[in-house]
């Protein structure tokens, strides 16, 4: 039981703390951000090696699974820590270079508290203790969300709260469906149990299984529960909207975590329930995301509608339930959430810079996104096709594909290269500090281009810890 691994949880929580108290120093508050994300930066690195070891956990107050509270390091946990703390590092970099926090006190508080929220989800070995940290995503995530003001933002902001606290409502109806049936809400416990349930409290546990899909889904913008999206990206700060790019990851993640060790497709309570009704709901957000970034007029806008787009190619790659296509669905997963956030900070400078080096930096982070050699959404694309191997979901990604690069080049054709459509004093580029974060997010995807075997074969690991969850559950401590 290793103590850092409560750290991702405390130190945010705490720094925030502090940072509130600072509220008025702008520059103590930046710092103590900066020095806070480098930190979880530099210890997620270092968990990772933790993790290689094998699943390592960390019990509160000493009590056992499943009476106490858990938290559990696997090699999923600890690379969803690093890439939540390498895009909050970035983001940080743009807020500060830009001004973006000038804007309200709160914001470093704020900020800190999400990561607290998003480490404290991919850490969890508890199912209530992932409601919990759910919520501090939710509160931390709406001030952020309106975060400067202005009446379309706090509609936006409206509709976003709204749509997740029926997801919150969903979710108690969920663990209390649960509890009552088994006894407990540690996920590692609830495998076990599950297992050995009687057929008559089966109808129970697919009621319960339904209902936490359809959390998972509202956070991971799965048609049709993707309508708070479009809005709340679009509307939401430009660095506040980037740092979201992980927030749906969230729900990808759980589904993942939940339909391999709590729900797999060997569960007979279930079977492949949730892989039946994930497929369709991929493939239909799949398209819902290619038709909007078609239809969009609005640049942010726009970009919301590709991360629609992109969590169904993740989710489709989800709903197979197979180490291969989790392999790709991993690597996609980095891939997405870096081009999204790089599209999200173009599109902050865009709204008052649009000289050469912007344009430049959209072309090649619309690249990304669309999955264009030879950037990283190619690669990632090209092993869900070699997943997948059947006829509708390359059809679907293919014409997506299309569809969503149609959309980037008429408007990066109407923002950058129309002489007519934009203002003299627009056709310059932003001071070249500006640049930096979003010249981070597009080498962190050269990256993972450049590195794209190694990583891929890591992530065949973690694949295969998700698929052969029994050193998961033998580190929760239940059952022995």
């Amino acid at each position: 039981m290793t103590p850092l691994l409560i750290a991702p949880v405390v130190l945010p929580a705490v720094v925030a703390a502090l940072t509130l108290l600072a509220r008025h120093n702008l520059a103590l508050q930046r710092s103590a951000s900066l020095l806070t994300s480098a930190a979880l930066l530099a210890l997620a690195v270092a968990l990772i090696g933790q993790a290689n070891l094998g699943p390592q956990p960390y019990f509160l107050g000493n009590w056992p699974a499943p009476f106490g509270i858990v938290l559990v390091l696997d090699r999923l946990s600890a690379l969803m820590l690093t890439l939540t703390a390498a895009l909050a590092l970035i983001v940080l970099i743009h807020v500060i270079t830009t001004g973006w926090d000038k804007r309200g006190h709160h914001f470093h508080t704020l900020f800190l508290f999400q990561l607290m929220g998003l480490n404290g989800a991919f850490l969890t070995a508890d199912a209530f203790n992932l409601f919990v940290f759910f919520e501090v995503l939710l509160i931390a995530s709406y001030g952020l969300m309106v975060h400067g003001g202005g009446a379309a933002r706090l509609r936006a902001g409206g509709q976003y709260v709204a749509f997740n606290l029926l997801g919150s409502t969903l979710f108690l109806f969920a663990l209390a469906t649960i509890y009552a049936v088994t006894g407990t809400l540690n996920m590692a416990d609830l495998a076990q149990k599950l297992a050995l349930l009687p057929p008559a409290d089966h109808a129970l546990i697919r009621v319960a299984a339904v209902l936490l899909m359809l959390v998972f889904a509202i956070k991971a913008a799965l048609v049709p529960l993707q309508f708070w999206l479009p809005g709340t990206y679009a509307n939401a700060p430009g660095p506040v909207a980037a740092l979201f790019a992980v927030m749906t990851k969230v729900g990808a993640y759980a589904l993942l975590r939940f339909g391999t060790l709590v729900f797999p497709p060997t569960l007979p309570a279930t079977g492949s329930l949730i892989a039946d009704l994930l497929h369709p709901a991929a493939l239909l957000t799949m398209a819902v995301g290619a038709i909007g970034v078609l239809g969009a007029t609005h640049l942010p806008r726009q970009i919301a509608f590709a991360a629609i787009g992109s969590m169904g190619v993740l989710l489709l790659a989800v709903s197979a339930f197979a180490p291969t296509s989790t392999t790709a669905g991993l690597y996609y997963l980095l891939h997405s959430t870096l081009a999204t956030a790089a599209l999200f900070l173009i599109a902050d400078l865009a709204r008052s810079h649009r000289g050469g080096a912007i344009a430049a930096l959209f072309m090649a982070a619309a690249v990304a996104m669309v999955g264009l050699p030879p950037l990283s959404g190619f690669i990632g694309k090209l092993l869900l096709l070699d997943a997948l191997r059947a006829p509708l979901p390359w059809l679907a990604i293919l014409l997506s594909s299309l569809l969503t690069m149609i959309g980037f080049v008429r408007t990066g054709s109407a923002l950058f290269w129309h002489p007519q459509a934009q203002p003299e004093a627009a056709k310059t580029n932003p001071p070249a500090t500006t640049l930096i974060a979003t010249a981070f997010c597009l080498i962190a995807l050269a990256a993972l281009t450049l590195f794209a075997g190694p990583l891929t074969a890591w992530l065949a690991q973690v694949a295969q810890d998700l698929h052969h969850p029994n050193a998961y559950i033998a580190a929760n401590g239940v059952g022995s």
